[in-house]
């Protein structure tokens, strides 16, 4: 059969469009944990600095927004201005509205509700119009998820595990990891390359520690997990060189610009 390659990205917690997401459904967790019926649409923009949430609101609960943002970013990493930004003094402009009553009874009262009387518990669930999605079920793995896309989030959640137990304590939060898998039609027989971009402290030697250390601590425990072909895998860490300046205060986050990823 033709053999392929098929790439996968995968971002950790710390990458700036990330740190946006966690924001949002930060604050629609703590919303609906006093009052589950809340309608919650809050996007979030981190840049240096800065916080800034907008969006639109329907709930009978108060919630300390700037306190769950803060939470969020120190929970994160992000807890000293060495870091680029911190959450304990940046900058959070709050600009949340009462949400549409015409949007709320799209979802409130269904059209299946309100024109044909519908009494099932399914048709009587309204729904908004701000999902997107894309995924599929397969075969490749245990969660039934393709490879690339499962390989890559195990490799970002232990790349933020051996930063946050300071394995490896010299990591910063940001980071990135793209997993290529070579495929024999619809199989997956190889992996073709990895590559691991981290955010660090300064002075760290890319080629005497960092990449040694990624590759043991974080790279090869997955790939012994994986049971493919790895004796010819392509192995890169940092391939830009540097990667000191991370986070909101080198690149503007957006809430919704990883869902490819998430999916």
């Amino acid at each position: 059969m033709a053999k392929r390659l098929f790439s996968s990205e995968s971002v950790t917690e710390g990458h700036p469009d990330k740190i946006a997401d966690q924001i949002s459904d930060s604050i629609l967790d703590a919303m609906l944990a006093d009052d589950p019926d809340s309608h919650v649409a809050v996007e979030t923009l981190v840049t240096t600095g800065l916080v800034v949430l907008a969006g639109e609101v329907d709930t009978q609960t108060y919630v300390d927004i700037p306190r769950v943002v803060r939470d969020r970013i120190l929970e994160i990493g992000y807890d000293s201005s060495e870091k680029g930004f911190d959450g304990h003094s940046c900058g959070i402009s709050v600009s949340l509205d009462q949400q549409s009553s015409d949007i709320r009874q799209g979802v409130d009262d269904s059209w299946e509700e309100r024109q044909e009387h519908s009494s099932d518990p399914l048709d009587t669930q309204g729904a908004g119009d701000q999902g997107l999605m894309f995924g599929y079920a397969c075969t490749d793995t245990p969660e039934l998820m393709p490879l690339p896309i499962a390989l890559a989030h195990r490799l970002s959640r232990r790349l933020t595990d051996v930063r946050k137990q300071a394995v490896v304590p010299y990591l910063r939060p940001d980071g990135k990891v793209q997993v290529t898998i070579q495929y024999d039609g619809t199989t997956p027989v190889a992996v073709n390359t990895v590559v691991v971009s981290s955010q660090h402290i300064d002075d760290i030697d890319l080629d005497t520690l960092l990449a040694p250390d990624i590759a043991e601590f974080v790279i090869q425990p997955e790939l012994a997990e994986v049971d493919l072909d790895t004796s010819d895998v392509r192995i890169l860490v940092n391939p830009t060189g540097r990667f000191v300046s991370g986070g909101p205060a080198a690149d503007a986050g957006v809430t919704g610009r990883k869902i490819i990823v998430d999916t």
